[in-house]
């Protein structure tokens, strides 16, 4: 079964088509600066080759349409006709309090999914424009949405709402909600089958860490807990993000530098976390060069970005009671071994004891960097979100 998966953004559009159940790659690649006169389609072919096509794309049923036609041409194609693709999976950022799991796209699901908007004005816009994209490109194909927030949708109470007014969090939707649910819902699930270990008799605390970074707690199958919160500014120290921040700080700087509400959110998404501390970018390999060359702010934002990872991993182990398997995973969490190591030392009493020499090098692999005798296993697992949304849309299809 070809399944077709696409990632809309407001100025991206990422896609893969897998070959399902197996999960095999046939073709992936994105279109950036969408809307631009300079955007562009970036595809690799099946022998590994980079190739990219320029062309004007002023909205998203172009950015598809390119992407389609890429698909089964002589050169760049691996699929004679549009017939070949048989459902189409959608990553959906935001589904509030409505989704819990994947859902069949429906015109009751994207009315729900509009009501969403103003939790993620950026993103499910973009998202809908991707579904109507495909609905006008290929008629009458199966659409499925799987969003970024249902797995979360399993926390208790206690720990999703804020200590705000409750009728007026209520009025607004105001709670926790959490993001790279998809990542999260992934890599705790193939850990545990790597490990040999039952997932839902099982303590999991996933850090899917990158440029956009969350830690979740896991336990026994069901999301427990967190870091990010209403909007993905909460929890870790980000590449632009400024992570967990006293709000008193926030209306301080608001009357101090004349900012509006716009402005601070833009100071606390765009100019903060690793960029802010270092001066020098949200860029992990450019810190990790300026850590060599002695720069002391560098030192210093990858000194704090380490230390909230490992503060967040012993608060969720307490949350739980324990923990038995903790996962590293994306951009950093899968590359970036220092970091990895710096999160895991000292952590004895915690059960974990560590491997550095397996851990020392090693990027992008499934792989367990805990001795044999750590109570805790400590594993890296490269998240795989296009699959899980290819999973997902082939057994909602099959229902």
């Amino acid at each position: 079964m070809k399944i077709l998966v696409l990632n809309c953004g407001s100025s991206s559009v990422k896609y893969k088509l897998l070959e399902m159940p197996q999960g095999d790659v046939l073709a992936q690649g994105a279109v950036e600066k969408l809307g631009l006169p300079d955007s562009f389609l970036k595809l690799t072919l099946p022998n590994g080759e980079k190739v990219v096509i320029e062309k004007e794309m002023p909205e998203h049923t172009v950015a598809v349409e390119l992407i389609l036609s890429a698909l089964t041409d002589e050169k760049t194609g691996c699929i004679k006709s549009y017939n070949e693709i048989e459902a189409v999976g959608h990553r959906l950022v935001h589904g509030g309090e409505k989704f819990s799991n994947s859902v069949e796209i429906t015109p009751e699901v994207i009315a729900k999914v509009e009501e969403c908007i103003p939790l993620a004005p950026l993103h499910n816009p973009a998202n809908l424009k991707g579904i109507a994209a495909i609905e006008k490109l290929l008629p009458g194909i199966r659409q499925v949405g799987v969003f970024d927030t249902a797995f979360f949708q399993t926390m208790p109470e206690h720990v999703y709402r804020y200590a705000l007014p409750y009728d007026m969090c209520n009025k607004h939707g105001v709670r926790r909600y959490g993001f790279h649910g998809t990542s999260h819902r992934y890599v705790s699930a193939r850990a545990c089958e790597i490990l040999g270990l039952d997932y839902n008799k099982t303590r999991i605390i996933t850090a899917h860490i990158g440029n956009g970074a969350s830690i979740a707690a896991t336990m026994n199958g069901k999301a427990l807990d967190v870091s990010l919160g209403m909007t993905p500014v909460e929890g870790l120290m980000m590449g632009t993000r400024s992570g967990d921040v006293d709000p008193g700080v926030l209306t301080f700087l608001m009357e101090a530098e004349n900012l509006d509400a716009a402005g601070i959110s833009e100071l606390i998404n765009k100019k903060s976390g690793v960029l802010g501390v270092s001066g020098i970018s949200s860029d992990m390999r450019e810190i990790e060069d300026g850590i060599k060359h002695g720069n002391e702010r560098a030192i210093l934002a990858m000194t704090m970005y380490d230390y909230r990872i490992k503060k967040y991993v012993g608060a969720y182990a307490a949350a739980m009671g324990g923990v038995d398997v903790l996962v590293f995973t994306g951009g950093v969490g899968e590359n970036q071994f220092s970091t990895r190591e710096k999160v895991c030392s000292n952590m004895e009493f915690m059960g974990i004891v560590f491997d550095p020499v397996v851990n020392n090098g090693m990027r992008g692999k499934e792989m367990v960097i805990s001795k044999p005798e750590s109570k805790v296993k400590v594993i890296v697992v490269p998240t795989d979100e296009e699959y899980m949304i290819a999973s997902d849309t082939m057994t909602i299809l099959a229902k």
